[in-house]
């Protein structure tokens, strides 16, 4: 018996995704459990694995594919107590360049994963590799149908391209290689010529002397532009800064480190800004929410995304409840998360949902900034370094530790004033830390 594996939903919101890198290769047999495949979701590298024991007969979407959709077939397993298929004659696939045989109906313009936006294909049509290649011009050479037509976009020729696919099929991943080693011309030799419309794939195209190099776009970086875009767009932003002191919770994370070094925890001062902001979103609940058309949702429990910097872009972990847990508890799970995330190894609960968001950018030495909202979420607050200033303390000019911390709010569910009493709230909580560990 054949048994179809299917491009997984890996996230409740994930409608597709890149296959990455496979794992297994055509003839190996695999158990419940074995890997087969990682795959590239919006927010993470992720691995798949088998639920079937069997022989791998087909590897239906090469390597490096990106816009695979969910539910989408990339492989077929044979049971190991049938015996084996004969092979099939794959129906050749027409070229770009040649017109459809009688015997075949043109196939449906592909978007890199085989399936048509206005066709529902049977599964011979998802198959990529292996398969007769085309008859064409380019007679001999095997390339996806999305290869083809960037790489005559590009006007890159195949002949010289090595594919790095199944049985040395070209794939997007090589047409991007072979486009970044050319994409340096000299002034002396570039000759103008009129821009093209758009690939399917770009936003734009650049036409310029300048050297560089052409870096593919991870899903991770490409969710985060579409978000942040929709986000300064269709949330109505307004910002309220505050100037924060902080000598009496540096003075109290001294204290509290000496005492947890036996245990081998030592927390930051962006842990404690963590606690404050979640417990003064439970007393200012009315900024503890997140915009719904026609509803708002007031959230009773406060759930803080903490963002945290990645090699392929930002991801927010998000520590529940922070309010209601111990400084020391956050500051463990805080660590743990940020490794994961680093490693690509969360799963999409820990980095999904959080009532609001907090960003820190205090050790780089930036002063001030105003963080964009991510959407659901009602505010972000923006984390200043914290500097020595000339300050008034008790009606007197002396010296303090002073920060800046910046909320942005969603203005469509928050008002200027509850926005300004969650900044308020969220000073006094600094400034009197005690309430922290209260």
């Amino acid at each position: 018996m054949s048994i179809e594996l299917k491009m997984p939903a890996l996230s409740p919101t994930m409608e597709e995704g890149t296959l990455a890198k496979w794992l297994v290769k055509v003839g190996d047999s695999v158990s419940s459990g074995d890997l087969l495949a990682e795959i590239e979701t919006d927010k993470a590298t992720m691995e798949f694995e088998a639920i079937d024991e069997g022989i791998v007969t087909e590897l239906l979407v090469a390597e490096g594919t990106d816009g695979v959709k969910v539910g989408t077939v990339i492989a077929i397993i044979q049971s190991e107590d049938d015996a084996a298929p004969a092979p099939k004659a794959a129906a050749p696939v027409p070229s770009p360049t040649s017109p459809p045989t009688s015997s075949a109906a043109p196939e449906p313009e592909s978007k890199g994963y085989g399936v048509s936006p206005a066709t529902d294909p049977a599964p011979s049509e998802l198959r990529l590799a292996p398969q007769k290649a085309p008859t064409s011009s380019s007679d001999r050479i095997k390339a996806s149908p999305l290869a083809k037509r960037i790489a005559a976009n590009e006007g890159i020729d195949l002949s010289g391209v090595t594919g790095s696919g199944p049985n040395g099929r070209i794939v997007r991943a090589d047409i991007d290689g072979a486009a970044s080693k050319a994409a340096a011309p000299t002034a002396a030799h570039h000759v103008p010529t009129a821009p093209s419309a758009p690939s399917p794939t770009t936003a734009a195209t650049i036409d310029t002397d300048i050297p560089h190099e052409v870096v593919k776009l991870s899903n991770m970086r490409k969710t985060i532009a579409r978000r942040l875009t929709e986000s300064k767009q269709q949330v109505p932003h307004i910002y309220l800064t505050v100037d924060v002191r902080l000598d009496a919770l540096l003075k109290l994370r001294g204290e509290l480190n000496v005492s947890l070094e036996n245990r081998g925890i030592k927390i930051s001062v962006n842990d404690m800004l963590v606690k404050a902001l979640a417990l003064a979103l439970v007393q200012v609940p009315k900024c503890n929410v997140s915009f719904a058309g026609d509803n708002m949702l007031q959230y009773s429990r406060a759930d803080i995304s903490v963002a945290v910097s990645v090699p392929t872009g930002l991801i927010t972990p998000i520590i529940t409840d922070a309010a209601n847990k111990s400084l020391s508890k956050i500051s463990t799970e805080v660590a743990e998360l940020a490794s994961r995330a680093k490693d690509g190894k969360l799963q999409p609960h820990e980095y999904q949902g959080g009532t609001a968001s907090i960003s820190n950018m205090g050790m780089m030495g930036i002063k001030q900034f105003d963080a964009v909202i991510n959407p659901p979420q009602g505010m972000i607050l923006a984390v200043g370094a914290g500097e020595k200033r000339p300050y008034i303390v008790d009606d007197a000019l002396a010296i303090a530790t002073v920060m800046n911390a910046t909320g942005s709010f969603d203005h469509r569910a928050i008002d200027g004033a509850d926005g300004a009493m969650l900044m308020k709230v969220f000073k006094e909580l600094v400034e009197k830390p005690l309430g922290l560990v209260a």
